[in-house]
């Protein structure tokens, strides 16, 4: 009588080769997996706080009136860019919200690790859609201060929001 063992499965030989070539490529994906996330979130917010400058700019011509984009705390402009901002007509005290005020836009927190700056509290668009006074550079810089990724936008006195061409853009910390 001729009894044949047939073998299902896989030898300790062979599950322990697979589990070593997985951790190899595992160990030299990740990494390149975060910084794409990084410079997807950084391209992404950075347009996010562009397109809300334009539409601000926008609404002020329209409108007529003052409009302006601020992180609130208590209904009064700050400086935590990072914590969102909202963008509001404001016709009673400027960068402040008022009862008569409107809100037109408000934008999510960003992450809780990136760091988002402006010289000002706010920016401001006129009627006219001038940025007069409230000029600047507003940078963007995920997860570190000189990640390779930081942007900014720069705002002029006539109200144009650009990206900036500058090379190697830096948050301080405060």
């Amino acid at each position: 009588m001729n009894i044949h063992y047939y073998r299902r499965g896989f030898t300790l030989v062979e599950l322990m080769t697979t589990v070593t070539v997985a951790s190899i490529l595992l160990a030299i994906g990740v990494p390149a997996l975060k910084s794409v996330q990084l410079q997807i979130r950084a391209k992404s917010n950075i347009s996010t706080i562009q397109h809300s400058l334009q539409f601000a700019r926008n609404m002020a011509i329209n409108y007529g009136v003052r409009v302006t984009v601020c992180p609130l705390n208590d209904g009064k402009c700050s400086t935590d860019w990072q914590a969102g901002y909202a963008i509001f007509l404001d016709t009673g005290k400027s960068n402040q919200l008022d009862a008569e005020d409107t809100i037109l836009k408000q934008i999510n927190p960003f992450h809780g690790d990136d760091i988002i700056q402006y010289n000002r509290k706010a920016v401001r668009f006129l009627p006219d859609g001038l940025a007069s006074g409230t000029n600047g550079t507003l940078t963007y810089c995920p997860e570190v201060n000189d990640s390779p990724y930081s942007q900014a936008i720069v705002i002029n006195q006539a109200g144009r929001a650009r990206y900036s061409t500058k090379k190697n853009i830096q948050c301080t910390i405060n």
